[in-house]
């Protein structure tokens, strides 16, 4: 049975990953679209199979990494940045994916797209699993697929309902800010002296991003009706 700290972590891993995989269904659907409906079936479940594994040992190798003293400050700082670009608007046109005629070109594509895009993915799933490789393992398997097949509807929700992806990235936030105070170099000395430490700097780092995130896509409106207006005005 799984106890509630080992339920959460494995929910936030299954959320963390879903948010931050919403781009990865325009790599699929272009890789695909010349593809037969019966080979796009396949690619899509070859993918599937492919990135679990490939993304297993890569998570597995960095839960390894991050057992070493200061490179959790490292990877919440990243963190940090990962959950504060999610919410800034970005024009993105993945012009680096191919179109594929073959299933094996496919799946291909797939794989080594989505392994690139989902790095992120990774080092988060990584802070919130807290060194249990299990966790990362079930959340993989549950939460690929569901991205893989149910990729459009994921996107349609994400941008109808835009609160899911400022909690992503918030959580993102939350698990950077205890990924900082379970650092092994302070583990032991937080523990000891300041144990609220665990509750005030993941709330800290979730509101960190937000107000980060949400004040640049501000500047950056601001920046482009500016240039909107010189532009009109010439």
């Amino acid at each position: 049975m799984l106890d509630s700290e080992a339920l959460i972590a494995l929910v936030q891993i299954m959320f963390i990953n879903v948010v931050l995989s919403g781009d990865n269904a325009v790599v699929i659907a272009l890789a695909c679209r010349s593809l037969s409906p019966r080979h796009q079936k396949q690619a899509f479940i070859w993918g599937s199979v492919g990135i679990v594994v490939l993304m297993a040992i890569l998570t597995t190798f960095i839960v390894y990494l991050l057992s070493i003293p200061y490179v959790q400050f490292v990877g919440s700082a990243l963190l940090l940045w990962i959950g504060v670009k999610l919410l800034v608007a970005e024009d993105e046109e993945n012009e680096n994916v191919k179109q594929s005629s073959s299933l094996m070109s496919a799946i291909k594509t797939i794989i080594v797209a989505d392994i690139i895009m989902s790095l992120d993915n990774v080092l988060a799933m990584a802070g919130a699993a807290k060194g249990h490789i299990w966790m990362l393992v079930v959340g993989l398997i549950i939460t690929i697929p569901i991205v893989l097949f149910g990729s459009a509807l994921l996107m349609k929700i994400m941008h109808r309902f835009p609160i899911t992806v400022v909690l992503g990235a918030a959580l993102i936030g939350y698990v950077a800010g205890e990924m900082m105070v379970t650092d092994p170099s302070i583990a032991a000395w937080v523990a000891a002296n300041a144990p609220s430490l665990h509750i005030v700097a993941p709330i800290a780092g979730a509101i960190f991003v937000v107000a980060a995130g949400k004040l640049i896509e501000r500047l950056q409106a601001r920046r482009r009706a500016d240039v909107g207006a010189e532009t009109a005005g010439h």
